[in-house]
């Protein structure tokens, strides 16, 4: 695909600058795309039919104020609006509200809200729903990780700690119209405002089903929530009165694979139970070759990594997660394992990032420095270090032998590791959160196309996914720093400054950052991915031409 520069114009040159990076790269890695209809005039779209797609877990929770899974957000991102969302290139666009405006010190949005937008049940959206939504995020009763986003609000802190029965910076000033007051500039507030938690809830279908809302949803998306039976299918169905228009498919059938069974997507896939799949690393060559499907490369703002428990045991000596990093060859697992479908990875801030820096790599493959470490660490040769125990909720062939070879590679500097498999995702996630695993197999692709949803949210003390309890005053300053700061280069200096600190106290170990690489049958058509990935697919666009 030709990607057209001139539609950069204009867009903001904080934009341009996140996205033509994003560009050049998908220029070089994309070998087809499902944007093309081929040659000659394309046939025009038609209604009708059910999508099938293999989710790789269930997901944890279907309430946007507890998801935190690209699971859920796969599914909820097609029952669900927020006021704004991302387009294909990552700008910020209409939603549930049609303008917004800010005032000049960047401390008061307005939002005006379109009129006749209706949940699933009927009832039209008006701004209370707003204010109601993103209170519940903020209420303490509700637990949800995504409240420290909206700390930010004026007065929030006051209502989190039940010095205010309400959030001063958040009002309804009409039937169609929410302001929003911040009690300081935040540069990514509003693209906060598009990711997956921040969308609007019906109040009384919240209030009566409580828990079960998580599992029974009910929003404004394109598609209606009709059934999920654990471990086999979630069901959606066209919403017939969705404000954007009716989506061209009659339904979306969600088919799970607990474990990310490759192998297996990819046989329903071939013997047409799906209309699209993941692909598993042994079998790419074979499927981009025989030219029978669509193959869609892009890269995408993600990376897969290690997590340390940081206050645990040995791991809690940073020289013993350093020397761990040293004595994993990155490049040979991309290579020999992926098949080079990845990007070996390096720091922590992916491609397309801004503030990501190419040339800085912390942690070369190097045993000798890994066994030098080590023996500072207080184990020469290993000698004293226990067996170090991995776990994955991912148990394909392909992440079998990338295991074997980092188990290969930790045993030929003393290191003894054993791989431990748990397959169910929610209970995984939950030991993970609780702290229970000392070495976990993570993913994360950024909700918000910016640095701080990397560095604050997984390495800041107070960060609401600091899955490693990673802790580091100065780290914290910084990202503080950021995140006030408006200045876009003095952005990316504290950036990176946070990033090389945290590195240094390797929390982690990156393995590689992501490629979006998918199959689609060849009758699916406007396929859109972002650099997002799949959980932003804009599902109601697409139809079957069969």
């Amino acid at each position: 695909m030709c990607f057209d520069l001139t539609r950069l114009a204009n867009l903001g040159s904080r934009v341009i600058r996140f996205i033509l990076p994003l560009i050049i790269v998908a220029q070089a890695l994309l070998s087809s795309t499902a944007w093309a209809q081929g040659e000659g005039q394309a046939p025009p779209p038609k209604q009708g039919g059910a999508y099938r797609r293999p989710l790789a877990n269930n997901p944890s929770n279907l309430d946007p104020a507890h998801i935190s899974d690209t699971y859920g957000f796969t599914v909820a991102q097609q029952i669900f609006d927020g006021l704004v969302q991302y387009d294909g290139s990552l700008t910020i666009t209409p939603a549930i509200a049609q303008s917004w405006k800010a005032s000049r010190d960047g401390l008061s949005w307005t939002f005006f809200l379109r009129k006749g937008v209706k949940f699933h049940n009927g009832r039209e959206v008006v701004a209370d729903d707003v204010v109601y939504s993103f209170t519940r995020i903020l209420d303490p009763k509700t637990n949800s990780k995504a409240a420290e986003v909206f700390l930010k609000l004026n007065g929030a802190k006051d209502f989190v700690e039940g010095r205010a029965k309400s959030v001063r910076g958040l009002r309804a000033l009409d039937r169609y119209t929410v302001q929003i007051e911040l009690a300081e500039t935040s540069a990514p507030f509003v693209a906060s405002l598009a990711v997956g938690y921040a969308k609007i809830v019906p109040r009384e279908v919240v209030e009566k089903l409580g828990a079960e809302f998580g599992s029974r949803p009910m929003g404004t998306g394109p598609f209606k929530f009709v059934r999920w039976k654990k471990d086999e299918e979630i069901v959606l169905e066209a919403n017939l009165d969705y404000f954007g228009g009716r989506p061209f498919l009659d339904r979306l059938e969600y088919k799970i694979f607990p474990g990310h069974q490759r192998d297996a997507m990819l046989a329903s896939f071939e013997t047409g139970g799906l209309e699209d799949t993941d692909i598993p690393a042994a079998e790419l060559e074979r499927v981009q070759s025989n030219g029978r499907y669509q193959f869609v490369r892009r890269p995408i703002l993600g990376i897969r990594f290690f997590g340390f428990q940081t206050l645990q045991g040995p791991l809690a000596n940073r020289m013993v997660r350093q020397a761990i990093n040293h004595a994993v060859d990155r490049e040979a697992l991309v290579q020999d394992i992926h098949k080079n479908r990845y990007k070996a990875g390096q720091s922590f801030l992916p491609p397309g990032t801004y503030g990501y820096d190419p040339q800085y790599r912390p942690y070369p493959f190097d045993p000798q420095r890994a066994m030098a470490l080590l023996a500072k660490a207080g184990y020469p040769g290993g000698k004293g270090l226990p067996v170090l125990q991995f776990w994955s909720s991912v148990k394909s062939a392909d992440i079998e032998r990338e295991h074997e070879a980092i188990k290969r590679y930790l045993g030929e500097v003393g290191i003894r590791g054993e791989f431990q498999y748990h397959t169910n995702w929610p209970e995984f996630k939950a030991m993970v959160q609780q702290g229970k695993l000392p070495i976990f197999r993570w993913g994360w692709v950024a909700d918000v196309p910016e640095p701080d949803d990397f560095l604050y949210n997984l390495f800041h003390s107070r960060g609401r996914t600091n899955l490693t309890s990673y802790q580091n005053a100065r780290v914290d300053r910084l990202l503080d720093r950021a995140r006030a700061e408006q200045v876009y280069l003095k952005r990316i200096e504290l950036y990176r400054e946070a990033e090389r600190l945290i590195m240094e106290d390797s929390p982690i170990i990156p393995l590689n950052y992501y490629s979006y690489e998918r199959l689609f049958q060849p009758y699916v058509k406007s396929i859109e991915v972002s650099a997002l990935g799949d959980p932003y697919i804009p599902m109601r666009k697409i139809w079957l031409a069969k």
